[in-house]
């Protein structure tokens, strides 16, 4: 399932986009492809990265994945309650949320993939 209203990286992140700010999690292909997800690695609030970045790992009973940041920006909140519960991203990866970012060049908004231009890579 592919969410509408939300943009995507060819790396299976979502983003969606709230004036300045920015929540980013898995799609669901990404989380299908995982498997049962037993560990997130998230980053420190305040953390600041650049598109492409490596923010974090993800980890499930048959792979360990990095997590690239689609778009450059200041960890402004990231998703807690994941640490204790990462299969919460099996059950709704659009609902779980891993990160927010402060956008700190929204004009790479452009550079992500439409949800129909999403599904067609898959």
């Amino acid at each position: 399932m592919v969410k509408k209203g939300l943009l995507y990286s060819e790396s299976h992140e979502w983003v969606q986009v709230d004036g300045q700010q920015a929540r980013i999690g898995i799609s669901d292909h990404a989380q299908e492809e995982l498997g049962a997800i037993v560990f997130i690695e998230l980053p420190s609030v305040g953390s600041v990265f650049e598109k492409g970045d490596n923010f974090g790992a993800i980890e499930s009973v048959k792979a360990a994945s990095d997590l690239y940041l689609p778009v450059s920006g200041k960890v402004i909140q990231a998703n807690m309650d994941l640490e204790d519960n990462p299969e919460a991203i099996n059950e709704d990866s659009y609902k779980n949320w891993i990160v927010t970012v402060e956008l700190t060049k929204p004009e790479e908004l452009d550079d992500l993939l439409s949800p129909e231009d999403y599904e067609k890579t898959l």
